[in-house]
């Protein structure tokens, strides 16, 4: 299967990523389940979230659904087999030079592959993208040609890249995409109408050598949820207390701009965001982090899912979308700072 519209990512649930309240086992498979029967059709894993768990918490979600039903998608690229953890830097990549050199990326990427697959409960994914490349993985040939192996030795049906979130991603995505597009059948990225820069600019390139991409952080933090507001509580940890101060603040002040073209359409504000970024021509399929808030009022998580799923069949207008992203514009917002050096400044 190919990407579809609606996509549950294992990040979610506060699990792996500290968003949030961390959802006991039991109802993070519960949640990825109701997912899937409220007709989500695309789930995606990484081998590095929780080293291996959320893999395996999928894995057991989708245990007994039929394997055609659904577009299964695994990220790949965090060496957490032969690297060691570097702190706050998380796990060298597969392409690190004191791992191995040109000649054992193969061999890397079919291991790490076949281990994901084993734990996900399958043979195969449909799509294998590139996660959170180093300059090596999105200049080297040597790379792509390797990521063209897992398709045919028949583990993956198409390979991609989804590069993580250092916001220089733009930049090294067009030259990748440009150098590789035959490797390339589709992308994440972070795109939503409060972060469209710089996403917005791997939109015409994608488009040029027909990548379908796939939006994540369509949430803004949980903004789009509509129950993040000023003075929101946040538990120790969660990592959205990183963020710029002022940054709820100004986010709900831009909600409020946005919410009239919402209400024109029957749509909440998190269905707002996913489809403004899928009535952008390559955009094929939106993935929210879903958050469970903390206290005893936040609103559950489950109905999060369910005004996920119910996304309807909407396209904004060119001008709808271009006002929104006027209101949501963070052009410049600071330092470009990608995997490579080659576009310092």
């Amino acid at each position: 299967m190919k990407l579809t519209k609606t996509a549950f990512g294992s990040w979610s649930g506060g699990r792996f990523m500290h968003f949030g309240q961390r959802l006991e086992e039991d109802r993070w498979i519960a949640l990825a389940r109701q997912a899937y029967d409220e007709g989500v059709r695309t789930f995606l894993t990484s081998d590095v979230y929780g080293i291996g768990q959320g893999d395996e918490l999928l894995g057991k979600t989708l245990e007994g659904i039929d394997r055609d039903s659904y577009c299964l998608v695994a990220m790949i690229g965090h060496d957490i087999y032969d690297g060691q953890r570097q702190g706050a830097k998380g796990y060298a990549r597969f392409t690190n030079s004191e791992l191995r050199g040109p000649d054992g990326y193969e061999e890397y990427l079919e291991r790490a592959t076949k281990k994901c697959a084993e734990r996900c409960g399958t043979d195969r994914f449909d799509i294998v993208m590139l996660h959170n490349p180093d300059s090596i993985g999105y200049s080297s040939p040597d790379v792509w040609s390797a990521m063209a192996k897992l398709r045919e030795k028949g583990l993956a049906g198409d390979t991609g890249i989804a590069p993580g979130p250092a916001n220089g991603f733009a930049i090294d995505m067009a030259y990748c995409i440009e150098n590789f597009h035959g490797e390339i059948d589709s992308a994440m990225i972070i795109i939503n109408p409060m972060e469209p820069w710089p996403g917005r600019y791997v939109l015409p390139i994608a488009s040029e050598f027909e990548v379908d991409i796939l939006a994540r952080v369509v949430d803004f933090g949980g903004i789009f949820h509509d129950d993040v507001k000023p003075g929101h509580f946040f538990k120790d940890g969660d990592h959205r207390t990183y963020r710029p101060e002022g940054w709820i603040e100004h986010g709900c002040e831009k909600l409020e701009k946005m919410r009239p073209i919402a209400e024109k359409h029957g749509l909440t504000m998190l269905q707002l965001a996913c489809i403004w970024d899928l009535s952008q021509d390559p955009v094929k399929s939106v993935g929210p982090t879903f958050i469970q808030e903390a206290g005893d009022d936040a609103r559950p998580v489950e109905e999060k899912i369910s005004e996920f799923a119910a996304l309807p069949d909407v396209k904004l207008s060119p001008e709808e979308v271009e006002t929104i992203r006027e209101i949501g514009n963070n052009e410049g917002c600071m330092p470009l700072k990608g995997a490579s050096t080659r576009y310092e400044g």
